[in-house]
């Protein structure tokens, strides 16, 4: 984890008038990045801020902190249904399972009278983001979707400047991010990698849907018409590539417009030999905003070479998101990232998905092992992908010979994944 913080250092104590209750919280969750939340609401909120209820995962023996809920006497669930039937309840449900459970559990939770915190990405499917849209809007409660850098001050500061006009209109935004995998790693859960589980719900697993899904989300968000909403997909090309033996790709290279007509170009994989990234280039008419390159914050610099700094996504605390969601049980605010917001990047995933049915496996004489750090690389993908970043191309385009070139897919009036619209007469298993 990238800066945890302090408990000092992200708020400041206030002794004046009687104290609120402590926010009830029920995490779903407690292994992988679910552990982290368990480490957050374990050591960095005080007894009356909150008080962890419960716990929920079918298989609590996995998380490093099980034996600590024990001692703890916290009680642990195997599903968020056991939970309820127990006659408990919880102000917040923080849901950080599986992708394919994301939706499900948050409606559930919604329907017994909680908030919610999801990690993201919201769902696998655009059919089941509107869902929970849709039950969120009937519950008069709020949903949040973790994706971090939007709880972040320099995002925040950055998008009102956008909005406000500042930079004129977007042109051209592009972000690229490689974080290398070792092989264990599609071997810590069984859905890393996949495109369905067992019971075959869609997860769509990748660079674009997990890891690095932020950064895809980010290029949307910065572009929303308000302060809690994002642009919109409106056509999607993508290129999809894998090293690692996973079902779904490990590589991606994509070309957006947005329905206003902005490019955005998005450059993501986990088997480059170097660790770099995240970093972006933000291209409007007055200025160019850039971040990860020269310097770690995001800087805008107009045509006349005026800069403006804002500080960078990272500094904040990686779960200022959970700390706002405890704060809005008490105090309700705008919700800056809720499902409304990350719709998009779960629209466009699914146009990545169309656009490239068929994943090419990079050819065997550039896979490399690297024995001392158990992971593979791809010799060439990083300058490869780089350059593709640095002219605005996608690889197909670059005279790659390993490359090939995705179609275009519509999406504006996209509603259902696979396919676009939902099939005649038949009911959407996910949404049952």
């Amino acid at each position: 984890m990238k800066n945890r913080g302090t408990q000092k250092e992200r708020m400041k104590e206030n002794n004046s008038g009687p104290k609120p209750p402590p926010v009830s919280v029920v995490l779903v969750g407690i292994s992988g990045m679910g552990l982290h939340y368990l480490i957050t609401l374990l050591e960095e909120f005080s007894p009356g801020e909150i008080e962890l209820r419960a716990a929920v995962d079918p298989f609590p023996e996995r998380s490093g902190r099980y034996s600590e809920l024990k001692e703890k006497k916290i009680p642990v669930f195997s599903s968020l249904g056991e939970f309820y039937n127990s006659g408990q309840t919880a102000e917040l449900v923080v849901v950080s399972s599986p992708t394919q459970h994301h939706v499900p559990q948050s409606c559930e939770a919604l329907g017994n009278g909680g908030h919610v915190l999801c990690e993201k990405p919201i769902s696998a499917t655009i059919q089941e983001a509107d869902r929970l849209i849709q039950v969120k809007e009937e519950s008069n409660r709020w949903v949040m979707i973790g994706y971090q850098w939007s709880y972040s001050k320099a995002i925040q500061c950055l998008k009102s400047d956008i909005l406000k006009g500042m930079f004129g209109k977007p042109v051209r935004l592009k972000t690229l991010c490689f974080w290398p995998r070792a092989e264990d790693y599609y071997g810590e859960s069984s859905w890393l990698g996949r495109q369905k589980d067992e019971e075959g719900r869609w997860i769509l697993d990748s660079p674009a849907n997990n890891a690095a899904s932020h950064f895809l989300h980010n290029l949307f968000y910065c572009l929303g018409d308000h302060a809690d909403t994002s642009a919109q997909p409106a056509v999607v090309t993508a290129e999809l590539y894998r090293a690692y033996p996973i079902e779904n790709f490990d590589s991606v290279a994509c070309r957006i417009f947005t329905r206003e007509g902005t490019e955005l170009l998005y450059y993501a994989s986990h088997v480059t030999r170097p660790d770099q990234g995240p970093i972006f280039s933000f291209e409007f008419e007055q200025a160019t905003i850039s971040f990860g390159e020269l310097t770690d914050e995001i800087v805008a610099v107009s045509r006349q070479k005026k800069e403006k700094n804002y500080g960078s996504p990272e500094a904040a605390h990686y779960f200022l998101k959970l700390f706002d969601a405890v704060a809005c049980v008490r105090e309700p605010k705008p919700i800056v990232c809720g499902p409304e917001a990350a719709r998009s990047q779960t629209l466009c995933v699914n146009g990545i998905q169309e656009s490239f049915p068929e994943i090419v496996e990079f050819p065997g004489s550039m896979v490399q092992k690297d024995k001392k750090e158990g992971r593979i690389w791809v010799d060439g993908l990083a300058e490869a992908f780089y350059e593709c970043y640095s002219k605005g191309i996608l690889p197909s385009e670059g005279n790659i010979p390993w490359a090939r070139a995705g179609i275009p897919v519509d999406l504006r009036d996209y509603r259902y994944f696979p396919g676009g619209a939902s099939p005649a007469g038949q009911a959407d298993k996910q949404e049952e």
